[in-house]
C-alpha cells in the first residue's frame, strides 16, 4: 500500500464514492490522476479493503461505486499510528527564485505575478470549499472536521504565500527595508 492508498481509504470511510468521485476529493490534499487511482482501486478490492457495486445511470455509462470494508478500516487504523513522513517539496518556482540574482527585474516581477495569481486562484478554491461543508460538521469529532482543518490550511498556507509574494514586491520596489520579517521560534 503507498500513501495514495490509504487517503482513498480514508475518504471512503466518509461515504461510498466512484473512483472519479475520488480524485475530484483529493485532490486538494494529493496530487492524483485517474491513471494512479484506478489500478489502486482494483487492488485494494481484490485485498478485500474494499467492496464495490455497480450503479446504473440512464443518460450515463454505469459507474462503480466504493466502500471501505472492516478489514480496510482496520488497515487504515495501522496507518494511523506509524509515524509520519516528512513533507516533500518539489516547486519550480522555488528553484527559479533561487537563480534571480542572474535574471533582470521584470523576469522577476513577471513569475511572481504569475505566483499571486495562483495564490489568489487557490484563496477562491479553498474559500468555495470551505463554504461547502455543512456548518453543523464543522466541530471535532464530526466526520468532515479533518477536511475542514485542511481546507483552513490550505487557505492559510495561500494567503502566507500571497503574503510573501507582496513582501518581495515591496523589496523589489524599494518599499521594505531587507530585515527578517519573521518572528524567531522563541518569540511563537
Amino acid at each position: 500500500m503507498n500513501i495514495l492508498s490509504y487517503g482513498l481509504l480514508g475518504l471512503l470511510t466518509r461515504e461510498e464514492s466512484s473512483g472519479y468521485d475520488l480524485m475530484l476529493k483529493i485532490q486538494p490534499h494529493w496530487q492524483a490522476k485517474h491513471s494512479q487511482i484506478y489500478p489502486l482501486l482494483s487492488k485494494m478490492e481484490n485485498n478485500e479493503l474494499l467492496a464495490s457495486r455497480w450503479v446504473q445511470q440512464s443518460d450515463k455509462p454505469d459507474k462503480k461505486m466504493y466502500a471501505v470494508t472492516d478489514k480496510g478500516i482496520q488497515k487504515l487504523l495501522e496507518w494511523m499510528i506509524t509515524p509520519v513522513t516528512a513533507p516533500v517539496t518539489r516547486d519550480e518556482f522555488n528553484l527559479r527564485i533561487l537563480c534571480v540574482g542572474i535574471a533582470e527585474d521584470g523576469s522577476m516581477r513577471r513569475i511572481l505575478n504569475e505566483r499571486k495569481s495562483w495564490f489568489m486562484e487557490r484563496i477562491r478554491y479553498f474559500e468555495d470549499l470551505k463554504s461547502r461543508i455543512p456548518q453543523d460538521n464543522l466541530r471535532v469529532g464530526s466526520r468532515e472536521f479533518g477536511s475542514y482543518i485542511l481546507v483552513q490550511k490550505g487557505l492559510m498556507n495561500a494567503q502566507t504565500g500571497l503574503e510573501w509574494c507582496n513582501w518581495v514586491t515591496q523589496l523589489l520596489d524599494g518599499q521594505a527595508a531587507i530585515q527578517d520579517p519573521t518572528p524567531s521560534i522563541s518569540e511563537i
